[in-house]
This record gives structure tokens, C-alpha cells and sequence, in this order.
């Protein structure tokens, strides 16, 4: 059984959808063979020395129990948390995964995205993300001072809430036509992802071809939601 979640935006924060993964971690989780969190795991990663901060040394912590009890547990990327690198990956026994990412299994396969990358009508976030995902970008802001580190990210996620403010649901959805061109170059493997915070299931009609994309929910503080491979088909689990 595989077990896939994403947008769960983890921080101090969020006591309630916290307390919901911790209890799904050391419960629900534990029945499958993998997890896989597609991406946005924390609502803000600052680099991998802020690993030993209380709140997310706990996260590791849960995270390294689940592993050890023989849970997988892969991880991809997010727009919030694309600085998780190897030491995170090493403390928290958890693979970092590329986005995309093809899971073949004995039955099927999938190809698994965060989603933002292909959200190409937002110029501006578009813009954005190829400025932080830039190699120089990176290295000289994990060259700062942890503290100007979490004011940067402070800001821009209070720039990035008011920015969803004046721009419409479609706007910051998937591109029809970028998505099934991705569609067509992972040989329209069944597509799962996250980002759009908008689950749900939709045929994508790609070369006379039937191709499902299932778009994961986002948790909140009171419940959360993770999809279900049980060997035979996808289904949704609400939790909480």
C-alpha cells in the first residue's frame, strides 16, 4: 500500500494539522509500505542548519521513528520548502525525491509533481520560482544569518498571501496545454500532485488517450487527507 499527502504548510503555526500528521505518522501511516509528501511538507524551510530548532527537530524526529519502524518515506520539493536538502534527508531517514518523479509499480504507474512548475499563466510566480531555484540565489541566502533568514521568508510569505489576494483560481491552476503536454512526455502515466490547494480527479483526454490526474488536498487544522494506492486503484482517505 502507498500512501501519498502534500500542502500540509507545517509550522508553529499550525498546531492542529501538526498534531494531525504526528498522529498519522505514528498510526495510519505505519500500515503502508510508503509514504510520499509532495512537497510544501513545511510551510517555510530555511536551510538545513535550522534542523535543530525545537519545532523542527521534532518533525525529524517523528519522521526518523516512522523510517525505523519500516516505513519509506520520500519527499519531494515544494514552493515553501524547496531548500530541504541532504542533511535533513540524512537526520530524518527520508529519500529527496526530483519533481517530476516516475513510480512504476508492479500494477501501474505514476508520475508525482508538487504542480507549481506547471502553472506557467503566473508570470510572477513563474518569474519567482526560476529566481529561487537559481544555484546563486540559493547559496547566498543560505550564506545569511539564521535570523535574516527567517524575516526574508516571513516576508515573502506575507507577500505571497497577498498576492493570491489579487489573482483568480485559474490563474494560479495548472496550464491545460503545458499539463498534457507533461502528460504526454511521461508516457501518460497516472499524474498525482499538489500545490493548487483544489483536489479533486480529472480525465485528461491526451492523444485519444484517458489519462487521470488527482490532485491532492491541503490540510488544515482541523483534518487532512491522503490518497490511498491500495495495488489496484486510488482512493481518498479523509483524516482527522
Amino acid at each position: 500500500m502507498l500512501l501519498f499527502i502534500s500542502d500540509l504548510h507545517l509550522s508553529p503555526r499550525s498546531p492542529g494539522a501538526t498534531r494531525l500528521f504526528l498522529e498519522f505518522l505514528a498510526g495510519r501511516a505505519r500500515q503502508a509500505d510508503a509514504l510520499y509528501i509532495l512537497g510544501d511538507f513545511f510551510d517555510a524551510w530555511i536551510g538545513d542548519d535550522d534542523g535543530a530548532e525545537p519545532f523542527n527537530a521534532g518533525i525529524v524526529a517523528a519522521l526518523r521513528a516512522a523510517g525505523q519502524a519500516g516505513l519509506a518515506i520520500a519527499l519531494q520539493h515544494g514552493n515553501r520548502d524547496f531548500l530541504l536538502g541532504p542533511d535533513f534527508a540524512a537526520a530524518a531517514g527520508v529519500k529527496l525525491l526530483p519533481d517530476p518523479y516516475v513510480l512504476s509499480t508492479p500494477e501501474w504507474q505514476f508520475v508525482l509533481a508538487h504542480g507549481d512548475a506547471l502553472c506557467t499563466d503566473d508570470a510572477a510566480y513563474m518569474a519567482f520560482r526560476r529566481q529561487v531555484r537559481a544555484p546563486a540565489w540559493q547559496a547566498a541566502f543560505l550564506a545569511k544569518p539564521l535570523p535574516e533568514r527567517r524575516a526574508i521568508a516571513a516576508h515573502l510569505r506575507e507577500q505571497s498571501e497577498a498576492g493570491k489576494q489579487e489573482k483568480t483560481p485559474d490563474l494560479m491552476d495548472l496550464n491545460p496545454g503545458e499539463t498534457d503536454d507533461f502528460l504526454r512526455r511521461h508516457g501518460y502515466a497516472t499524474f498525482i500532485h499538489g500545490h493548487t490547494h483544489r483536489p479533486a480527479t480529472h480525465d485528461h483526454l491526451v492523444d485519444g488517450i484517458h489519462v487521470e490526474r488527482w490532485v491532492l488536498a491541503d490540510w488544515h487544522e482541523d483534518r487532512g487527507e491522503c490518497l490511498v494506492w491500495d495495488g489496484a486503484r486510488l482512493s481518498r482517505e479523509a483524516l482527522g
